[in-house]
């Protein structure tokens, strides 16, 4: 197929029904690029031979030194096809464009298969035929799920079945057919998912319409018959539109590295006259256990064998003559075989290529001309994927229901994106899921054009006369003119180098209705915006240059209609990650709340070496946020420049980028910063409470001028009570917003304090009420033991604050006999009337509670975050007698913030304090030849292996392992090494768990004084955790210094 000029993209852009968007989502190492390598080849992009190989789209070093994509890239492929409208009619020839975009399949860059997805109506699943469906798998469904795309599957590296595996064509088929059950029973799980939460919602709205409707009869009000078009019963929705199967077209098996794929059409049409049995049948028929009897030529079931042992029509029309091939050529080399085959299937081999020594490049000459890659997927990807106007019917209703203050959306808007809009009134809605960071030489890049002869003649013309010029000066001054020569080329390479360093960040963009063109005006809608509020969040956009993208390279158009996947400059400064743009100012839609897959958790601080080039740094540190969709930029407190990564791998693309990209200077990096979570237990043995006249926990404390008292009990809170408030935490936010007004909100600390990744749940989680916050909580403290019941027996009447920044999982519980503080689950307000001269217990309330928010904020034992603690205020005393010393009283009342926090930091080391750490969930897929190996590399970094199972018909194991987070850098490459390449862990953050050690943990009891006396050699991994986090923070860390120490000696004298 010819390369796509320029010209035929502009008029195939026009062509809506002839437009796929598509991207190529699969597990990391399962063949994606590669897979993209051999449509490009059928573009003239790349050679046919180097496919595959080449792996055109991973334009990056470290890409290409890695052998994994790490970016997303988008590249506009040509084809053409002849089709009919109807079977009576003739075929005719059409044109088609499809947008292609690679997704990377490691963990730590699921942000970009985020972006990907929502710019596509569709995409290619890829499963690898042995590891079968893994952990990305699984998160890409579930993307394709979410952002309702049709995705077509592709069972692909088949021919490690015959080489690696070695298995036979039936065990083969049955190896696709479970893989096959494997994918539908995880599209399966996400139906049945969404189905019990749409039955959950109808059995609540009927419960409700029965208690309205019992209320009007009580009353003997008229009956509502507005609620009439909730039905009955809860209607059932067919299922099986969801589910792959070759027999439905969108199954497609694979070897990109061969470059060979087929689908079941393809063989009914090769079989329809050899067998004389209609195509429809063969196609219902050659998947499956289905028979073909060779002497009546009829197609039998599994139960008409009667005893016969035939093959399956799968195995035995399409695997056996793969496997013949593969036999023929790589396997056993047989020359007259080979000839044979290439003769029966009437295939074009050149004499060299027969004789060619290279097996593998002669299996490819064979199989890519029998059975096409290019041909299989993209006629499934033209025929099952729809086209954009028949995908926003069906995708936009549930992307604007889902989007913040959908209700406000204008219907000319809704209209022109569920209707796909074209006209010239049409208002332009575009989404822009990332910003992508390029070279400002490749935006400037002057296109190579054809010319015609008189262009040319004209061009050579001009050529000529500078040249006779420039002789003419060097022969009158030959020295000035070699002079002005060396002064121009020299100013000239300067411009050019700094003109081809600079980097430039550009749009990566759909546009869903409209036309976008150069120089048009735009609004530009940032993450948080809402309909509600239509005057914050925007900004007024020129659009400066559209381009198509053709992977690493851009190609300038004047604009862009409707359905089209672009690229767009002009939105430097305006647009952080991701954007919506529109041309009306109000009742716009915001697309860019889509989630973004895993948060940030490993943070580095950074520093360059020479530090008069900090602004350097802090210029690279912004371009590198907006150029990346899950990296972000903070400066801590202490005056730190933190950024925030996925992963180690993801970090190390960071350092690189700024280095080598960004910042262009030296730079130096702490080790990994890695969140850790403090809290208490009630240990079996504990050292005895520190007041022993008072229970444990308990702490009376006095202010410095010794005008007032507080008494403050700390316990632990129950683990399923913290569960539930860690789980809930947007829900409690937005509690906290309504119960106390939204301007106190807005100046609290919740607002300032919260992360990105807290806005994003409040966005798209299901937010609670406060009678269910209030119900879950009860149903989570009745679970506790029951001789602490009447501890939480009315704590929810109590509670007056949440912690740490309002929202985490600790409670601040009023337990004074006057209850003067504030209630927030109550209903039952204080009023702010004037006191008496005495003071109360509500005039220490903000002190008390901000006293409370920091101790919750940093913890004593590193200031990490505390989690599961409950602070019970039991007494509030103020020791003044004489009016003078109220008022000193009065106005030293600021002295109870330091002294509370003091407080609940004391009662906390009361119990015995525990560190919680960060924990990677690691999936490895390993041989059985490493296993052991494997589980040594996981023990060593102290993790543990939770579940372990052997893949059905393969020497591959499962394993699930749970490895602490700052234990893991390094743990990819050393386990890379230990298996010898054989195993390649995936890590994905889980979650805190509780390390069970004490950190001040020394022997007291006789039998451990004896085994490891007073210093305790054994190794306290808790208090090492500690004590790295204390010294990174310039805290004090208590040490045994010996010096000045004599060996003794032993000699004999």
């Amino acid at each position: 197929m010819p390369p796509i000029t320029p010209a035929q993209i502009v008029a195939l852009q026009r062509n809506s029904d002839h437009i796929r968007n598509i991207c190529i989502l699969a597990h990391v190492d399962h063949g994606k690029t590669s897979l993209s390598d051999c449509l490009l080849s059928t573009n003239g992009i790349i050679s046919a031979k180097l496919a595959g190989r080449v792996r055109y789209l991973d334009s990056r070093p470290d890409e290409q030194l890695r052998g994994i994509t790490m970016e997303s890239s988008a590249i506009s492929l040509y084809f053409r096809m002849m089709r009919r409208a109807a079977e009576s009619e003739e075929p005719k020839l059409h044109e088609y464009l499809i947008n292609l975009i690679d997704s990377p399949g490691h963990i730590d860059f699921s942000s970009e298969v985020s972006t990907a997805s929502r710019l596509c109506d569709g995409a290619v699943v890829l499963v690898d035929a042995v590891e079968g469906v893994c952990s990305q798998t699984v998160t890409v469904l579930r993307q394709a799920w979410i952002e309702h795309i049709k995705p077509i599957l592709v069972i692909n590296k088949i021919d490690r079945l015959i080489t690696e595996l070695q298995l036979s064509p039936d065990e083969a088929f049955d190896r696709m057919s479970k893989l096959v059950e494997q994918v539908n029973a995880v599209m399966g799980s996400f139906f049945a998912g969404e189905r019990m939460e749409e039955d959950l919602k109808w059995r609540e709205t009927l419960e409700a319409r029965v208690a309205a409707a019992k209320e009007r009869k009580s009353k003997d009000l008229p009956e509502d018959t507005s609620e009439d078009n909730i039905p009955a019963e809860f209607e059932e929705k067919d299922d099986e539109e969801i589910y792959f199967a070759p027999e439905k077209h969108n199954v497609i098996f694979a070897s990109a590295i061969d470059g060979w794929a087929f689908t079941i059409r393809q063989f009914a049409d090769i079989y329809e006259k050899k067998l004389g049995i209609k195509k429809s049948v063969l196609e219902r028929f050659l998947w499956g256990k289905f028979y073909l009897d060779p002497k009546t030529k009829r197609v039998l079931s599994e139960k008409h064998l009667k005893g016969r042992k035939l093959k399956p029509m799968f195995v035995s029309l399409i695997l056996d003559n793969i496997w013949a091939i593969y036999n023929s050529t790589v396997l056993h080399q047989d020359q007259e075989k080979v000839e044979k085959i290439v003769k029966s299937l009437n295939l074009k081999i050149l004499p060299r290529d027969l004789k060619s020594k290279d097996s593998r490049a002669l299996l490819q000459s064979i199989l890519t001309q029998w059975i096409p890659l290019s041909k299989a997927v993209l006629i499934s990807v033209v025929e099952q994927l729809p086209p954009p106007p028949t995908a926003q019917q069906e995708r936009m209703p549930h992307l604007i229901e889902s989007a913040p203050g959908s209700e406000a959306v204008s219907e000319e808007v809704k209209k022109a994106m569920i209707n796909f809009n074209t006209s010239p009134d049409a208002p332009v809605v575009a989404y822009v899921s990332k910003m992508v960071s390029v070279p400002e030489s490749e935006l400037n890049k002057v296109r190579r054009v054809q010319l015609s002869a008189e262009e040319m003649r004209e061009m050579g013309r001009k050529r000529t006369i500078e040249l006779a010029r420039q002789i003419a000066a060097k022969a009158n001054n030959p020295e000035e003119a070699q002079d002005m020569d060396e002064d121009d080329e020299d100013e000239a390479d300067k411009k050019a180098a700094e003109a081809s360093d600079k980097e430039r960040l550009i749009g990566f963009a759909r546009v869903y209705s409209g036309t976008i063109k150069a120089g048009q005006k735009l609004y530009v809608l940032g993450p948080k915006y809402s309909p509600l509020t239509p005057d914050q969040h925007t900004q007024e956009v020129t659009v400066k240059d559209l381009y198509y993208m053709m992977g690493r390279d851009l190609e300038a158009l004047n604009e862009v209609p409707a359905g089209n996947v672009f690229a767009i400059t002009g939105l430097e400064g305006k647009i952080l990650k991701n954007g919506t743009l529109i041309s009306v100012e109000k009742g716009g839609l915001n697309l860019a709340g889509v989630s973004l897959g895993s948060a940030p958790i490993v943070r580095v601080a950074l520093e360059p070496k020479n530090p008069s080039q900090m602004g350097q740094l802090i210029e690279g540190l912004k371009l590198l946020e907006q150029a990346d969709p899950c990296a972000e930029y903070i400066v801590q407190d202490n005056g730190e420049h933190v950024i925030l990564t996925a992963g180690e791998l993801h970090l190390e693309r960071c350092l690189r980028d700024l280095r080598e990209r960004f910042a262009k200077i030296e730079i130096q990096s702490s080790s990994p910063i890695v969140p850790f979570r403090e809290t208490i237990v009630a240990a079996a043995e504990m050292s005895p409470p520190k007041d022993p006249n008072l229970p444990r926990g308990t702490v009376v404390a006095v202010t410095p001028s010794k005008h007032i008292t507080v008494r403050i009990r700390t316990r632990p809170l129950p683990p399923v009570v913290t569960e539930f408030l860690v789980q809930n935490s947007a829900s409690i936010k937005s509690l906290y917003s309504t119960k106390r007004g939204q301007e106190q909100a807005e100046s609290s600390e919740a607002v300032e304090g919260s992360s990105e990744e807290d806005r994003l749940a409040q966005a798209n989680l299901k937010l609670m009420e406060i009678e269910e916050v209030k119900h879950g909580l009860q149903k989570a403290f009745n679970t506790a033991p029951s001789k602490e019941r009447d501890v939480w027996a009315d704590v929810l009447d109590k509670l007056t604050a949440f912690g740490p920044r309002r929202i985490g999982p600790n409670l601040l519980i009023d337990n004074t006999k006057e209850g003067g503080f504030r209630k927030l689950l109550s209903d039952n307000t204080i009023s702010d009337e004037v006191h008496s001269e005495a003071l109360s217990s509500r005039d220490f309330e903000d002190k008390i509670t901000h006293a409370f928010q920091l101790a919750t904020a940093q913890g004593p034992l590193c200031n990490e975050p505390v989690q599961g603690i409950a602070c019970f205020v039991e007494e509030i005393t103020v020791v003044a007698s004489k009016e003078e010393e109220l008022q000193v009283a009065r106005a030293r009342n600021f002295e109870v913030i330091t002294t509370v926090q003091n407080a609940i930091r004391q009662g906390f080391l009361d119990w015995s304090p525990r560190l919680l750490l960060a924990m990677y969930s690691c999936d490895i897929q390993a041989s059985t030849e490493v296993l052991g190996r494997v589980h040594d590399t996981i023990a060593m970094r102290g993790g543990r292996t939770i579940a372990e199972d052997q893949e059905e018909g393969t020497p591959f194991w499962s394993i699930k392992a749970l490895i602490p987070v700052a234990e893991s850098f390094g743990f990819a490459s050393e386990i890379l090494k230990n298996s010898r390449g054989a195993a390649s862990p995936q890590l994905i953050f889980y979650g805190y768990e509780i390390l069970d050690e004490d950190p001040f943990w020394t022997p007291f009891t006789e039998e451990e004084l004896e085994d490891l006396g007073d210093v305790a050699d054994k190794e306290n991994i808790a208090k090492k955790y500690m004590d790295t986090i204390r010294k990174r923070k310039g805290l004090f860390v208590q040490k045994r210094l010996v010096v000045g120490a004599n060996k003794q000696k032993t000699l004999k004298r």
